[in-house]
C-alpha cells in the first residue's frame, strides 16, 4: 500500500493535469462500500493538499474533483441500498462485514441525516451509511443534499492540513528568521500563560483566605 501510494503521489506531482481526475476517481473508490478500504483518498489528498501549496497543482480543480468523486460513490452506494432492500443484510458479500454494517446501522439511527455529514470522517462506517439510507430509503432529495453539503466540508477538511503545512514550509524558506519569530511567539504565549494562571491562583487563595 505504501509503495502505491508513493507512486500516486509521484504520478500526480509529475502530472498536474491528471491531478484532478486521479484524485476525483480516488475519493470516488473510498465513498464506495466495501472496496473503500482499499482507496487510500485521505492520505493522497494530503499530498495533494501540500502540493496545491506549492503551485504545482490548482487546489480549486481538486477540491472541485474530490468533491464530485465523494458525492458520486456515496450516490452509487445509496443507489444499491435502494435497489437491494432489506435483503442486502442477507447478501453473501456482506456476510463478512456483520459487524462494521450493525456499528453503522446503530449510528444512522441515532443521528439520522447528521451520520451522512459525520460518517465522512469515520473510516469504518463511511461507506456503509449512504448504503443503510438507501436500504431503509431515505427521501433521495434529502440524501442527496446532505450527500453533496458533506462532501463540500469534507474535502477541504482532508486537504487543509497538507496546504497548511506546505504554506509554512514555504514562508519558512522565504525568510530565515520566520522560524525564530514563531518560537518566540510560542514562549512568550506560554510564559503569559503560566504567569496569569499563577496570578489568578494567588489571588483566588488570598480571596479565600479573607473569608476565613
Amino acid at each position: 500500500m505504501d509503495s502505491w501510494l508513493n507512486d500516486l503521489g509521484d504520478f500526480i506531482s509529475r502530472n498536474a493535469f491528471w491531478a484532478g481526475p486521479v484524485l476525483g476517481l480516488i475519493t470516488f473508490g473510498e465513498s464506495m462500500v466495501l472496496i473503500g478500504a482499499f482507496f487510500p483518498a485521505t492520505a493522497l489528498m494530503l499530498v495533494a493538499g501540500g502540493l496545491a501549496a506549492a503551485g504545482v497543482v490548482n487546489l480549486f480543480e481538486v477540491i472541485a474533483w474530490c468533491v464530485a468523486g465523494a458525492f458520486l460513490g456515496d450516490a452509487v452506494s445509496y443507489w444499491l441500498g435502494r435497489k437491494l432492500g432489506p435483503k442486502a443484510w442477507r447478501h453473501p458479500i456482506l456476510k463478512g462485514q456483520r459487524r462494521i454494517a450493525s456499528r453503522s446501522r446503530l449510528f444512522f439511527r441515532k443521528y439520522g441525516v447528521l451520520s451522512i455529514y459525520l460518517c465522512r470522517f469515520m473510516g469504518p462506517v463511511r461507506a456503509f451509511v449512504p448504503l443503510i439510507a438507501g436500504i431503509t430509503t431515505m427521501p433521495h432529495l434529502r440524501f442527496q443534499l446532505a450527500n453533496l453539503g458533506s462532501a463540500l466540508i469534507w474535502v477541504p477538511v482532508m486537504l487543509a492540513p497538507g496546504y497548511l503545512a506546505g504554506i509554512g514550509v514555504t514562508l519558512l524558506g522565504e525568510n530565515e528568521h520566520a522560524l525564530e519569530w514563531i518560537a518566540g511567539g510560542v514562549a512568550v504565549f506560554v510564559l503569559t500563560y503560566v504567569g496569569l494562571r499563577a496570578f489568578l491562583k494567588s489571588r483566588k487563595a488570598r480571596l479565600a483566605e479573607a473569608r476565613h
